[in-house]
């Protein structure tokens, strides 16, 4: 912070600004517990530690593939796993990730290739084969991190593995020098391999951007620029020339060469975003611009999808396409929120905000985190679904690629990495606190030169109240700046008993500056009342940021109508009502097999003429992750319900 207050066992309230960086906590100094802790456990245990990744590396073995892409399994597993076998210190998961890393870079040839492409199709038009090497690419780079508990060596051949993967790479779309990079008129652009503009294809920027920074050698930074070329080329997606279109008016002719395909769209904008990092800290005026112009670029995408696409579960999509499915949400579209759609999301979410700052992206993450991700994961942690609707029931989706997973299962626990990933981040003299949940956490604080420590309680979204107390052995001057969701109307905080004024402040994250003692404590509480969200002659209710859904385990009719006097005035019901003024009773309970759950009392029904029409009755909610638990028919459900209509007459 460029300027800090600080009052001795006083607080002064302050909004978080400055330019400092932020850095956010390293993952092995988080302990999540409460609800979230079991659900990842359960991912840990039964899902990734259960994943032989023999089973992933299998079709390395053999290069006859010409189309599919079941060489993005293996990257996608060892992603997830190599941070969570270090999170969980868990001696046999890191014992199976080097199994697979062994096995994999057994299958490298002598020209760097690691894939299963046949010679002729390889990084071709019609193929996933750069897409399978970006996976394999992030999965040998995590790896060989410094946080990956492996044995150095493993880690020095997992890296070297990687840079020659990279090489042959690069020596498809041009010239490698020994330390720069020139495409070549003659080779095919890379836009025009795989599918859909070559987004796809172009999304190895992440990994790419990823091994400048690990070994800095230029080869890669100039092959960055090359990749951001060919996103924006006018045969390409035109991603940084057209961000300030709504998404779903991209590019939209050509079918598989549309530029629709929502997971490789941000998949792309995640790696500018990694190269306008680089970029920004490089030194140069020019570079400085070009770094300027892709994160607008990215933050104007997100804005539009955020504006135009986010449901009321967090997520988007139909059929894995852009669509405008934010003015669409009560009606029934194919495929929605599909879980990599999901995951990318949250990941695009967690760097943006890492980048800009605002917590509006910790909101859409939140949002998406704690209703259409969760609601992916089997309750018992085993499998992702691959598609989630706002209505029906969860199912395992498709096997792919002659395989016996598919791309969301594959993909599905990373999302708890951005959830791990973004809770605390630390920016100057200032800890801020993003995401709550019960736990421990430490996190190096700049101004400090050293890590402060922390415990939370809270049931948190099930309820409001959050205590933070203050771990670290020794008294230490800094700010905290939990942040208030935008959800939130009223808050109320207090220090050590002592309330801090501003509960209807505007600030977002408003800062704590003092010197803490240790055992001192914040108890910070948030109104959660049931809101009513209108739209299209539907409802939708929505407690803090979790939304509700019928579940056809507490009522038979989960779909039916509820008549527009539900606010309760008694006044005609020909009308919609005002949902400002609604004054909902949503009275919190605790059945079997729901997180939350809610019963309201609500007129529903198309028949008022008699006693038992007329008179509101009790109608159950739970929370849409725990919606459809069953995943199948007994447990289907509904979000958006119908609002009875009426055609007024002389």
């Amino acid at each position: 912070m460029k300027r800090m207050l600080v009052f001795l066992g006083a607080v002064c309230l302050a909004s978080v600004a400055g330019a400092d960086v932020l850095s956010r906590a390293d993952m092995r100094d988080v302990r999540l517990q409460g609800h979230v802790g079991d659900l990842l456990s359960l991912c840990l245990v039964n899902h990734l530690a259960d994943t032989d990744p023999l089973y992933l590396t299998k079709p390395f073995h053999s290069r006859q593939e010409a189309s599919w892409w079941q060489t993005e399994f293996w990257g996608k597993w060892m992603h997830a796993a190599v941070p969570f076998a270090e999170y969980a210190g868990d001696s046999v998961l890191r014992r199976r990730i080097a199994a697979g890393l062994e096995d994999i870079m057994s299958t490298q040839s002598a020209d760097g290739y690691i894939g299963n492409y046949r010679p002729e199709r390889r990084y071709g038009h019609g193929c996933w084969d750069v897409w399978g090497t970006k996976y394999t690419l992030l999965g040998l780079l995590f790896a060989s991190g410094d946080g990956s508990g492996l044995e150095a060596g493993l880690k020095s051949r997992a890296l070297s593995a990687a840079e020659r993967l990279a090489g042959c790479l690069m020596r498809t779309f041009g010239e490698v020098g020994a330390d720069s990079f020139r495409p070549l008129d003659s080779a095919t652009p890379l836009c025009r391999t795989g599918w859909y503009r070559g987004m796809p294809s172009c999304s190895v920027l992440e990994p790419i951007v990823l091994l400048y920074r690990r070994t800095g050698k230029n080869v890669y930074l100039d092959f960055a620029r090359y990749i951001m070329d060919q996103m924006d080329a006018d045969d390409g997606a035109r991603l940084v020339k057209e961000c300030g279109k709504p998404v779903f008016e991209r590019i939209t002719e050509g079918g598989l060469d549309s530029a629709l395909k929502a997971y490789e769209m941000m998949s792309c904008y995640q790696g500018l975003l990694e190269l306008s990092d680089v970029l920004r800290f490089g030194g140069k005026v020019t570079d400085i611009a070009v770094a300027d112009r892709l994160l607008s670029a990215a933050v104007s995408t997100a804005g539009h999808i955020i504006a135009e696409e986010i449901n009321i579960v967090g997520g988007a999509a139909s059929g894995e396409h852009w669509y405008g499915g934010r003015a669409k949400q009560v009606w029934n579209y194919n495929r929605q929120n599909e879980t990599c759609v999901l995951t990318t999301w949250m990941r695009f979410c967690e760097k943006l905000f890492m980048e800009t700052g605002d917590p509006k992206y910790v909101d859409a993450m939140e949002q998406c985190f704690y209703n259409a991700y969760l609601a992916t994961m089997k309750p018992d942690g085993t499998v992702f679904s691959q598609y989630c609707p706002l209505a029906g029931t969860r199912t395992t989706g498709e096997h792919h690629c002659r395989m016996h997973t598919n791309c969301c299962n594959a993909n599905g626990p990373r999302g708890f990495l951005c959830f791990l990933g973004s809770m605390l981040a630390a920016q100057g003299d200032t800890v801020r606190l993003n995401l709550y949940a019960s736990g421990f956490a430490s996190i190096a604080v700049p101004s400090l030169g050293g890590k402060v420590d922390f415990q939370v309680y809270t049931e948190y979204p099930k309820a409001g109240r959050i205590e933070i107390w203050y771990r670290s052995e020794r008294a230490a001057t800094f700010s905290l700046a939990p942040r208030i969701p935008a959800w939130c109307g009223h808050w109320f905080m207090e220090v050590n008993g002592k309330k801090v004024e501003g509960g209807n402040d505007s600030a977002r994250q408003p800062r704590l500056a003092r010197t803490w003692e240790p055992g001192d404590k914040v108890v910070l509480e948030f109104e959660m009342p049931v809101k009513a969200h209108i739209q299209d002659h539907h409802v939708a209710f929505t407690r803090g940021p979790v939304t509700l859904a019928r579940d056809a385990r507490w009522g038979s009719d989960i779909g039916e109508t509820i008549r527009p006097a539900f606010a309760g005035d008694g006044s005609g019901e020909t009308s919609m009502p005002d949902v400002a003024k609604l004054k909902l009773d949503f009275r919190q309970v605790e059945p079997e097999g729901a997180w939350m759950a809610f019963d309201a009392v609500l007129p529903v029904g198309t028949h008022s003429e008699s006693v038992d029409g007329k008179l509101p009755r009790t109608v159950r909610f739970v929370d849409f992750a725990s919606a459809g638990g069953t995943w199948d028919s007994r447990s289907a459900y509904c979000t958006w319900l119908p609002l009875l209509r009426f055609e007024q007459r002389r």
